[in-house]
């Protein structure tokens, strides 16, 4: 069996392409990284280190890698693929579809047969998104054979895969945690068989539930502990004050969850108490500026923080804690992230209000939006976080 997976980060090879490898798949990754084309190409495996007391290693073999520049061996291996991965990060999906649209073209024309194409993304609808970039270019007699043999199901994957300090460029530690539950209602043809995979027929459940508990309070201990001066995530979870804010902010997408999709109650108060201890994994040093990247994403309309806080407004459920983390957002001014030095440049032009008005959707009238100011308003005054009430 091969398979094709695109991106050769942190979550591509310490998560995806273990599991594929694991699974019995040939790995093909493609990738910019020339150094780690060669590298794969060369070795044909890497380590994977599991962050825990044992520090155990696994040998990830059967891999090899082909930049994305190599337009002709992409689009080959692709048309011959059994499945079709990415790991590349939400806003570059759209740069790899002509890749992957001239590979289902030489596909469909030589051999058609069904493909599954899974974007391993931490955004909501990730495949469908990756769809739709890449049926813009499919050639018009080619686009019902591709309605026909292609799928894009959507998935849910989960794991904490931080910066690799180790001077092997390919060689990851990760969390022994993961989780990856595919939209089997969308699979064509045979289910893939990829060891610890779920397969359910509703997906959305656990979209929310892991994008509003994993990733809200990933980014919320982030922005508290970026504002009270940490370096890592796992300082933030060291000092109770701020881990007690993290909770109250998860029972409130909690509370949320609940309401939605009838989850019980203290099945969910054990799940986010083993969020809590992921955060914690002494074993993981995950720096504040990684986990907290790219606030301009995650203050949108969509994501981990305004969903779940709008959705909760309109459910008469509380949210004064999402509110404060958005506003602990907009103080996130990291000088080498580059959303987050467009967002303050927007406060320092148009002010505060405008700036929540145009990142997060919410409207000036809105009673979340007086929330969002209100709070930052409070945080521009205090020296320290700490001085911020519950």
């Amino acid at each position: 069996m091969k398979a094709v997976h695109f991106g050769a980060g942190n979550i591509g090879r310490g998560f995806v392409g273990l599991l594929l490898s694991q699974s019995g798949y040939d790995v093909c990754f493609v990738t910019r990284n020339q150094e780690k084309v060669d590298l794969l190409q060369q070795r044909k495996q890497y380590t994977v280190t599991m962050a825990n007391e044992f520090s155990q290693s696994i040998i990830v073999n059967n891999v090899t890698a082909l930049n994305v520049n190599q337009h002709e061996e992409v689009s080959e291996v692709l048309a011959t693929a059994d499945l079709v991965t990415t790991a590349v990060g939400a806003a570059n999906l759209q740069a790899i579809a002509p890749s992957i649209t001239k590979g289902i073209e030489r596909r469909l024309i030589k051999n058609p047969r069904p493909l599954n194409i899974m974007a391993c993304e931490n955004i909501i609808g990730g495949s469908e998104k990756l769809k739709k970039y890449v049926f813009s270019h499919i050639r018009p007699e080619l686009y019902e054979d591709a309605k026909r043999y292609i799928a894009f199901p959507n998935v849910v994957v989960d794991r904490i895969v931080p910066a690799c300090t180790d001077s092997d460029p390919l060689a990851i530690r990760t969390e022994p945690f993961f989780e990856w539950v595919i939209d089997g209602s969308a699979i064509l043809g045979e289910f893939p068989l990829i060891t610890g995979v779920q397969y359910v027929e509703s997906l959305d459940p656990f979209v929310e539930r892991k994008l509003f508990t994993l990733n809200t309070g990933h980014c919320s201990a982030a922005y508290y502990g970026y504002v009270a001066g940490y370096q890592t995530i796992q300082q933030v979870m060291r000092d109770p004050l701020l881990r007690e804010k993290i909770r109250l902010v998860l029972l409130e997408t909690g509370n949320l969850l609940i309401k939605k999709y009838g989850f019980d109650r203290n099945e969910h108060k054990q799940y986010i108490q083993k969020i809590m201890q992921r955060f914690s994994n002494p074993y993981i040093v995950d720096k504040i500026e990684r986990v907290g990247r790219c606030p301009i994403r995650k203050l949108s309309p969509d994501e981990r923080l305004v969903r779940p806080a709008m959705e909760a407004h309109e459910h008469d459920l509380e949210t004064s804690h999402l509110t404060k983390v958005m506003a602990a957002g907009l103080m996130f001014d990291y000088a080498h992230d580059a959303q987050a030095t467009t967002i303050q440049t927007m406060i320092q032009e148009e002010g505060a209000g405008q700036t929540i008005t145009k990142y997060t959707g919410i409207p000036r009238k809105h009673p979340l939006h007086e929330k969002i100011l209100r709070c930052y308003q409070q945080f521009t005054r205090t020296v320290s976080y700490a001085a911020v009430s519950l």
